[in-house]
């Protein structure tokens, strides 16, 4: 039993070090592909989005609420209101969801 606790956490440990190092090592010159330069910008953007998303729909006891917090906050965001204001009409508009909808 416990051999196999060892043989799992070495595992997990070569398997992370290698995908941390294997790009170090194996790639020496500048990425010129635009394509690939492209994609390599937007990665840390797309995992964010991809927990975020998920996570503010399921935070909330009804999707609806979530999903109309997240349209709203959208909204005022593309409409220039900074983060904070953002978060406090969000948590608002979840609040009233929630207490007249739940």
């Amino acid at each position: 039993m416990s051999g196999n606790i060892y043989i799992s956490i070495l595992s997990a440990f070569l398997v992370s070090y290698l995908i941390r190092v294997l790009p170090l090592t194996l790639i020496r010159k500048p990425i010129t592909n635009r394509f690939l330069k492209s994609f390599l910008f937007y990665v840390p953007y797309v995992t964010l989005a991809v927990m975020t998303f998920p996570a503010i729909i399921q935070a909330t006891q009804s999707p609806v609420a979530g999903i109309a917090a997240l349209i709203i906050g959208i909204t005022a965001s593309y409409f220039g209101a900074s983060l904070f204001p953002v978060a406090c009409i969000s948590c608002a508009v979840v609040f009233i969801f929630e207490l007249f909808l739940v």
